[in-house]
């Protein structure tokens, strides 16, 4: 597919990319019109800063940034919306099963969003959008090590969240 000019190629970015950045938003904000906010705010500076792209096979990553960085002014400037319902988490776009099937998508959501932000990044973009370590140690300007410790200290959080919910669900099912 041939694309022409810079619309062209922001078309070619959502595309390929508007899916994952929907749902990577949808796991930050808890929300999905915040999601579709974040992930419109994310091809609008796309696209004003589309010559700083260098290298288009790091668009994913360069696009990830973006859509961090519009969350992260959002947390600052206190513009965010609640956590969704857990009746509306079904608005997430169709994906593969979810990790553990022992627990809830809400259960998950809700621990997820009980996370800091510094744990709750990596934890999503591991798991959820299959960035390697290396990956999100640039994402998120940090050393490998430091991504590493995140990641076991966040399995660690959303273990210790999720038990009492395992409890119960193993509870019923006998």
């Amino acid at each position: 597919m041939a694309w022409s000019g810079p619309a062209g190629r922001i078309e070619e970015l959502v595309e390929a990319h508007y899916a994952a950045l929907y749902r990577y938003a949808f796991r930050l904000a808890g929300a999905s019109t915040e999601a579709e906010d974040l992930t419109q705010e994310t091809y609008c500076q796309a696209q004003a800063k589309l010559s700083q792209l260098r290298d288009w096979d790091k668009a994913r990553s360069w696009l990830y940034a973006i859509l961090r960085n519009a969350y992260l002014h959002k947390i600052r400037s206190g513009r965010t919306e609640q956590p969704a319902p857990p009746e509306l988490l079904q608005e997430i776009p169709d994906r593969e099963p979810a990790p553990a099937p022992d627990f809830t998508p809400e259960q998950l959501q809700e621990a997820l969003s009980a996370l800091p932000e510094a744990y709750h990044t990596p934890i999503i973009l591991y798991y959820f959008e299959d960035f390697s370590y290396r990956d999100i140690a640039e994402h998120m300007e940090a050393p490998i090590g430091t991504v590493m410790s995140r990641l076991a200290r966040a399995k660690a959080f959303l273990r210790n969240r999720l038990a009492p919910a395992l409890a119960v669900l193993r509870e019923e099912g006998t």
